[in-house]
């Protein structure tokens, strides 16, 4: 299953997400023609079950999905629709068309719900919108955006009235570590899409009549590089190691934070073995390093998942012990 649905994946997005296409919206060019390759592909409704249309897998299976979303750099909500989706039609919501992306919303003093920071807003259909322990589904269309951060993402606001009539998916859902579980896994995919690309270029890139990549010095960040793109992937498929729809808090806690270290020292490596062309807008990396630094933040850093494992352990009865840690880590991929 893993083979074929990776697979697929790559071939879709190898046609239709090249960097002229992300380059294009980012720009602010229209976005829709990818969109409905994407949800025409069926993608996007993986885990909703196979009664109500879709395929029915489980978090861990889609885990290759959501990687190749940061393999490609994909510029629209794949993979959080891809998870809202899932989480709208398991909880008695029916899923709306168009994609969503999530929000952690405050009601402030001018009436108005804000989200400081929502990812990928500006392609976004739907907003899945988590305030005061309460989530509701409202539209983007109606709502105010701000560009915020990164190119794609905004601060977004709605009056209270919509926040008060939007519908509400009832239970109580942890939006935050389902974000995080989904950006550690497109930031495994970003790193090896990172790493990939700079060992390809200290290989055909020549100095003193032979590549770079045969220096000692060149050859040391490489492995370097090559350490902590491979071991965030195997964090963030922990992260996503559940049956159901709601991954293990403290599994996605490892997997964000050993993701979002490795961000920080791939990206600075990379730039390192290309040099000055790295930084350059015509070159492909900055739009894979600027999303390793953009991830990095989105759904808590390092530093966040850090203290709630450490917490965790605080709040503990008893000592940390091996068969604790063979108990988050034990798995099969």
């Amino acid at each position: 299953m893993d083979d074929l649905l990776t697979d697929a994946v790559k071939a879709l997005l190898t046609d239709h997400c090249t960097p002229a296409v992300v380059r294009a919206i980012e720009a602010g060019q229209p976005h829709g023609a990818l969109w409905q390759q994407l949800e025409a592909s069926g993608f996007a409704d993986a885990l909703v079950p196979e009664t109500a249309g879709g395929a029915g897998l489980t978090l861990a299976e889609v885990y290759p999905v959501l990687e190749l979303c940061g393999s490609w750099a994909v510029p629209v909500p794949l993979g959080e629709t891809l998870l809202a989706r899932g989480l709208l039609v398991h909880s008695g919501v029916s899923a709306p068309s168009g994609s969503v992306v999530f929000g952690m919303g405050q009601l402030a003093s001018d009436g108005r719900l804000h989200c400081a920071q929502v990812r990928c807003a500006a392609k976004a259909d739907w907003v899945l919108v988590s305030c005061g322990g309460v989530c509701r589904l409202l539209p983007a269309a109606e709502s105010q955006l701000e560009v915020a951060g990164f190119c794609l993402d905004a601060q977004v606001s709605w009056p209270q009235s919509a926040w008060d009539e939007a519908q509400q998916v009832p239970g109580t859902h942890d939006l935050v570590s389902l974000q995080a579980a989904l950006y550690a896994a497109q930031l495994a995919g970003a790193l090896m899409t990172v790493f990939s690309r700079t060992l390809h270029y200290a290989n055909d890139r020549h100095q003193f009549g032979k590549p770079i990549g045969k220096f000692q010095a060149i050859q040391h960040q490489l492995s370097v590089m090559s350490e902590h793109a491979f071991a965030a992937r195997m964090a963030a498929q922990l992260g996503l190691c559940a049956a159901g729809q709601v991954p293990d808090r403290l599994r996605v806690a490892m997997a964000k934070a050993r993701t979002s270290e490795a961000a920080l020292e791939v990206a600075g490596l990379s730039h390192a073995i290309h040099g000055a062309i790295g930084f350059t807008r015509e070159f492909d990396l900055q739009l894979y390093t600027r999303r390793l630094h953009a991830w990095r933040q989105a759904a808590g850093s390092e530093s966040f998942w850090h203290d709630v494992l450490g917490q965790a352990l605080l709040d503990s009865t008893e000592p940390l012990s091996l068969d604790q840690i063979r108990t988050l880590t034990d798995t099969v991929f």
